[in-house]
């Protein structure tokens, strides 16, 4: 399915919604948060890291990942492996982002994965892994037969599409509740930093939209490398 729009002119608006994302959190966790620390006696220099690398490194990058394999003017060699670059490092990124949300409820002796937005989290960075394993050896290598991987594509499609918005959905969940605490800790309800996060789970929204569009869009009309078909 296609939308009667060109994929790399919607691309622009994600792009653009990708550093209005990345700039929010970072002003966000730095100028009202304190701060990102690996170590630190204040824990909460820890956990910044976690919503900077969500963002960015995993719902970002995967998506400049997924709108690659779209937009790029390239032959089918190089998108491919752009692609599997740019979502192995937003996964590696997505894994150290949950890794310091771990690091800090151990820390600061809180219970862990007891919240939805945790179990979606867990089971989204598996799902994420999986797919690319999945991907890497049957389109990269061994690589699978031209059967095979005419077979496989719609479905990993489909799957990553999957996989993608339950991402955001899992991060605007996070938002939420992250703002909850900080609102039940004395943050006022109606400040600029609660509505700042709340505008920065809504760009991460719709930047996520703007990637499915994107996908869902017409690429180039010389473009013999789409997501629609696969020969070698």
């Amino acid at each position: 399915m296609a939308i009667g729009l060109k994929a790399v002119l919607v691309s622009y608006v994600a792009h653009f919604l990708a550093v209005v994302g990345a700039i929010l959190v970072l002003v966000w966790c730095i100028s009202f948060r304190g701060g990102l620390a690996w170590e630190a006696t204040n824990k909460n220099l820890i956990f910044n890291i976690h919503p900077v690398l969500m963002l960015i490194g995993f719902i970002i990058i995967g998506g400049q990942a997924i709108m690659s394999y779209k937009c790029l003017p390239l032959k089918k060699p190089e998108k491919k492996l752009i692609h599997l670059v740019l979502h192995a490092i937003a996964l590696v990124l997505g894994i150290i982002g949950i890794y310091t949300a771990f690091k800090f409820h151990n820390e600061s002796n809180i219970a862990n994965l007891y919240s939805l937005h945790s179990w979606l989290g867990i089971g989204v960075i598996s799902l994420y892994g999986l797919q690319w394993l999945y991907g890497f050896a049957v389109f990269f290598y061994p690589g699978g037969t031209p059967p095979l991987r005419r077979e496989s594509l719609p479905w990993h499609v489909l799957f990553g599409m999957f996989v993608y918005i339950l991402a955001v959905g899992t991060a605007a969940l996070g938002y939420l509740e992250k703002l909850t605490f900080l609102e039940n800790s004395g943050v006022q309800k109606y400040g600029s930093e609660a509505f700042l996060v709340n505008f920065t789970a809504i760009v991460t929204i719709l930047y996520g939209s703007f990637v499915i569009f994107t996908i869902l869009s017409q690429g180039p009309p010389e473009d013999e490398y789409d997501y629609t078909a696969i020969e070698t």
